[in-house]
């Protein structure tokens, strides 16, 4: 019988976290308000913080906040350009901003960014059962791989500046397993084919 295959064949892109919270006043039909989270532990721009955001509680269109500039331009031009385009735009100035995470993975976790413009927080809470994601390079026709912990979550808020998001968590299935719009992401890793 033949070993199984105890290394990943492809080139690591980077590994860390990417939680999102997506809200919805018509039950996911369209999206109100999003935000994506990354804390990145190893990538070739670094490691750091990005929170790409885009609701009516920020203005018209999206905003980047980051503790490491070349990292959010990293993201933008490698999987945020697979993930949402309009958050691929390098064009958009990247606000500087301090991160921090407070709660734990069995009751409610909240992600705080802070910079000049005010405060940003995103909560998570009522978590579901864990699963992991496995996205090889190459599955649903995107060239990137990716291996996730997906927390879904059946409550979730948006804050900014004390003002919280009207729209609403919306249950989804993914691939079989229980989820919803909003989930911590976490032991994440993306891969591309080997170079």
């Amino acid at each position: 019988m033949a070993e199984p295959q105890m290394v990943d064949p492809h080139d690591v892109v980077m590994t860390g976290e990417n939680s999102f919270i997506r809200l919805s006043n018509d039950g996911g039909k369209t999206i109100a308000d999003r935000a994506s989270h990354w804390r990145v532990l190893w990538s070739p721009a670094g490691q750091g913080h990005v929170l790409f955001i885009e609701s009516a509680l920020t203005g018209e269109g999206p905003l980047v906040y980051a503790d490491n500039v070349g990292l959010a331009r990293y993201l933008q031009r490698t999987i945020e350009a697979l993930l949402h385009k309009p958050f691929a735009d390098e064009s958009l100035p990247v606000i500087d901003a301090a991160f921090d995470r407070a709660g734990n993975s069995l009751s409610t976790v909240e992600e705080r960014i802070a910079s000049d413009d005010g405060e940003i927080i995103m909560t998570w809470w009522d978590l579901m059962a864990p699963f992991i994601l496995t996205m090889p390079p190459g599955a649903m026709g995107r060239p990137l791989g990716v291996y996730s912990t997906f927390l879904p979550a059946r409550g979730a808020q948006l804050a900014v500046n004390g003002e919280a998001a009207a729209a609403r968590v919306f249950l989804q299935d993914r691939f079989g397993k229980p989820s919803s719009s909003c989930c911590l992401a976490w032991s994440e890793s993306w891969t591309r084919p080997a170079a």
